[in-house]
């Protein structure tokens, strides 16, 4: 295995620990980290003495806020993207091997858990969240979307609110993500220390039987009248519209927030998500974003949505083009196209969801 400190591992009796190890970056994954983690994912599935295996972030703020996407800005304007191909490539794969990892993966989903850190949690099988859990897909705020398997979740939330997430970008706490299935228990985060020893000595289901909780209530229970209305339909605009004449004050913040998003990736990402709605497994719907995120590399918005958020933070995003009228259904339609031989493949092939990387 690689020397590099970005992951740390250890076993300690009956569990193997996965700890991300870049807590100034929030954790933000890099490439080197998603080989280490399919390294020890390799090496402890074939080891009769761990059981479980459990991931979790160092520092107090969060398990992950996503890829490293500054890497990805710089690779486009230097390279064209192919690095960032690559690393794509090998962090689907590994989304698709923790959804069917043979043995317990447990994520500790504690406090910020964006993008490529859903996609490291929220496909295990034993998901944690605390009060200080903040899970989101924002990518339509970079001009991207959805990647790593998440327009498959959120295409399987309750009524329309996968949609609303998607778009929007917007954030659930402990209680939300449990209703939208991004999650299965809730732990005070005070008690995160206690719960990982126990894991070490004592099955995934004893230990989650003693320290589990019921979880405090979301905010989104309560917004679905508006949230499955304005949200039932394939039209962006139509969208906007409804949630503008909605009456309803969140609805019309959630307005203003699309107006503010890449138009782009919301037409492309509502295309997605209602298009993963009729795939039948994760791996297709991988494959799927796949396309979708290559296409992107190709596309203005992703480095102008990057630049505004992270290189100069001016917020200040300079989309095109820069109105929902003026993205045609062509240029969502390309970015569905297949990629030839350099498609993803996962769908199918009979290494699906294990191929190493």
């Amino acid at each position: 295995m690689s020397d590099d400190d970005s992951v740390l591992l250890h076993t300690e009796g009956r569990a193997g620990y996965l700890t991300l190890n870049r807590p100034r970056a929030l954790n933000a994954l890099h490439h080197t980290m998603v080989r280490r983690i399919d390294e020890a994912l390799s090496a402890w599935e074939r080891d009769p003495a761990v059981a479980t295996v459990v991931i979790r972030g160092a520092g107090e703020r969060g398990l992950c806020a996503g890829g490293d996407i500054r890497s990805i800005h710089d690779d486009v304007r230097s390279g064209g993207g192919a690095a960032s191909k690559t690393f794509w490539r090998d962090e689907y794969h590994l989304n698709a091997r923790i959804a069917r990892y043979p043995k317990p993966y447990v994520a500790l989903m504690d406090g910020i858990i964006m993008g490529g850190g859903v996609g490291v949690s929220a496909h295990g099988s034993v998901r944690i969240v605390t009060e200080r859990s903040r899970v989101a897909m924002p990518e339509t705020g970079i001009g991207f979307v959805p990647d790593v398997g998440g327009t498959y979740l959120l295409a399987r939330t309750p009524g329309e609110l996968g949609t609303h997430l998607a778009l929007t970008g917007g954030e659930m706490d402990a209680g939300d993500a449990l209703l939208c299935g991004l999650a299965d228990h809730f732990l005070p985060a005070e008690r995160l220390p206690e719960f990982t020893a126990a894991l070490a000595g004592t099955d995934v289901a004893e230990a989650l039987r003693q320290h589990t909780e019921v979880a405090p209530g979301g905010e989104l229970a309560g917004h679905r009248t508006w949230i499955d209305s304005c949200y039932a339909t394939d039209s962006v605009e139509e969208i906007v519209d409804r949630l503008e004449r909605s009456g309803e004050q969140a609805a019309k913040q959630a307005a203003q927030t699309l107006l503010s998003r890449s138009p782009t990736a919301l037409k492309v990402t509502l295309a997605a998500l209602r298009r993963a709605r009729a795939l039948d497994s994760l791996e297709q719907v991988l494959d799927q974003e796949f396309r979708v995120s290559c296409t992107a590399l190709t596309a203005p918005d992703l480095v102008e949505g990057v630049r505004a958020q992270i290189v100069d933070k001016d917020r200040a995003p300079r989309w095109s083009p820069s109105r929902l009228s003026e993205v045609t259904s062509a240029q969502v339609e390309r970015h569905f196209r297949s990629l030839g031989d350099e498609e993803l493949g996962l769908a199918g092939g009979p290494d699906a969801g294990t191929e190493p990387v």
